[in-house]
């Protein structure tokens, strides 16, 4: 039997069943217990925010992003090139439903380049920098 400080084992850890706490009087009697896991199931998702990429061609792709933006998980890069090129006044028309839905969700709105704008649910704010552009449908 093993020593430990002139006590035995046994003695130390019937010592330590006199002063413990009743709840804790599973843990030590089931040591040799283990626990089963189900390695079929689907590991559960720990990220609930999704940084999606659109593009919009027409005006009624707006439909798609502001729907995933009001439920609040999406961080939305929009490439508003294919738009632009086609027809000015529907990519302020655009614009200005996200910019409304941005405020409304208390998020943030910021162009990147001449193609892209980022919104982001309140959550998130844009770094601003000189590659950043304030949007303006002016």
């Amino acid at each position: 039997m093993l020593k430990f400080g002139g006590k035995t084992m046994k003695s130390l850890f019937s010592l330590m069943k006199f002063m413990k706490k009743p709840e804790e009087d599973e843990q030590l009697e089931g040591e040799d217990e283990y626990v089963e896991l189900d390695t079929e199931a689907e590991p559960e998702r720990t990220s609930k925010v999704i940084v999606r990429p659109f593009v919009m061609d027409d005006f009624s792709d707006i439909k798609e992003i502001l729907d995933c933006l009001r439920e609040g998980y999406t961080i939305a890069l929009i490439n508003i090139k294919p738009l632009k090129d086609k027809d000015l006044v529907e990519l302020k028309r655009a614009i200005n439903k996200l910019k409304k839905t941005c405020d409304a969700i208390e998020g943030d709105i910021a162009g990147f380049g001449d193609d892209y704008i980022v919104v982001t649910p309140s959550f998130a704010k844009i770094y601003r920098s000189k590659q950043t552009n304030s949007i303006s449908t002016e």
